[in-house]
């Protein structure tokens, strides 16, 4: 290995952890060596290059229970074994993107007096970030709307960085059903979203008699074999890695409303149906979804409101044809993708880069 010097990413759990992560790491591997701090038994080990180190804690995520209080002390615990890994591996800076192995990392490097970057991509800040983000060196934010609940930080807005591919066109893949009709590409993050699922199924015979084509990504773990007339027009997928190929050429993306999601949505400049999450801590994705919901590229139903004519209604009104001058078009959409297009944009890796980059003088 080149005498770079060494950057530690504890980044794990959820793709909304990982992607930002992984993001900043490809862009500046040339000048550090990358080691990875993840957790066992979640998506780290299928997402994390084998060249960047991989480590990983045998951490389970906090439950709501009488053991909650011992849960968290488990957590805490584990400083000692991030510090010996710190040492062992020589590490000159700390970068992690939240989460619970967020925690005793940053106390771990301010033990050893390494400093600390943590990136916080949702609006309302996470636990992580609002009562450790003191004691990093920088607290990079995904929205300026973030930096009213960190007082005590020393906070930058970047952005949020995204995977290479949503930085450069796509084709549509070969797989995706073919026809004339809106393409609406239905997903739920990483891990799928059993809600959204479910009213996909239930108004499935609907969305095929009005031709729409859809691809949907169910998760990991929610794949249901459904059989309805024509279903030519609907494909089902656990997984897939051409998501920004997706989301570029379709119509209108109905999701969840992490902040990965909404920066790839703005970077995308495509319309969405947003569906929070209603068990978030600090019911942080209905703020995110807010932000483009506020934009009016984005509509935003609450899951608690959610039903099969809600969510019919909702997608007749945006999908309503309209004549102009002979010619027609579906003007709520189209308005839709025009207040996407005057969303900001920043490129964020590079402004991640410039911070992290920072510290080579230090050292």
């Amino acid at each position: 290995m080149s005498k770079k010097n060494n950057l530690l990413v504890a980044a794990s759990g959820t793709g909304g952890h990982i992607f930002p992560a992984l993001a900043v790491s490809k862009e500046v591997e040339d000048e550090w060596n990358i080691h990875w701090l993840g957790i066992q038994q979640r998506l780290d080990a299928h997402l994390i290059p084998q060249k960047y180190n991989l480590k990983t804690l045998n951490l389970k995520t906090p439950r709501k229970n009488i053991f909650l209080f011992y849960q968290y002390i488990k957590i805490l615990m584990s400083t000692f074994q991030i510090i010996r890994i710190l040492k062992e591996k020589k590490i000159n800076l700390v970068f992690t993107t939240g989460g619970y192995i967020s925690a005793p990392t940053i106390v771990a490097s301010k033990l050893l007096k390494i400093p600390i970057i943590i990136h916080e991509s949702n609006v309302v800040p996470g636990m992580v970030t609002k009562y450790f983000g003191f004691l990093c060196n920088y607290v990079l934010l995904g929205f300026k709307e973030t930096n009213s609940y960190l007082k005590n930080c020393k906070t930058i807005f970047t952005g949020t960085p995204l995977r290479e591919q949503f930085y450069k066109f796509n084709f549509l893949p070969e797989w995706v059903p073919k026809g004339n009709g809106p393409l609406l590409i239905v997903m739920g993050g990483s891990q799928g979203a059993k809600a959204i699922n479910q009213i996909l199924y239930e108004s499935l015979e609907f969305l095929i008699k009005k031709q729409f084509r859809i691809v949907h990504i169910v998760g990991e773990s929610n794949l249901k074999p459904f059989h309805v007339k024509n279903s030519k027009n609907y494909i089902q997928k656990k997984f897939t890695n051409e998501i920004a190929a997706l989301i570029q050429n379709c119509d209108l993306v109905i999701s969840r409303s992490g902040a990965g999601t909404i920066n790839e949505l703005m970077e995308a400049e495509k319309p969405s149906i947003l569906i929070p999450y209603p068990y978030s801590k600090n019911n942080h994705q209905e703020k995110n979804a807010m932000i483009l919901a506020a934009s009016g590229g984005s509509v935003l139903i609450n899951q608690n409101n959610m039903s099969k004519e809600v969510f019919e209604e909702t997608l007749e009104r945006i999908f309503k044809i309209k004549s102009k001058k002979g010619k027609k078009h579906y003007e709520i959409l189209d308005l839709m993708k025009k207040n996407m297009e005057n969303n900001n944009k920043i490129k964020s890796k590079n402004e991640i880069k410039k911070y992290i980059n920072y510290f080579l003088k230090e050292f």
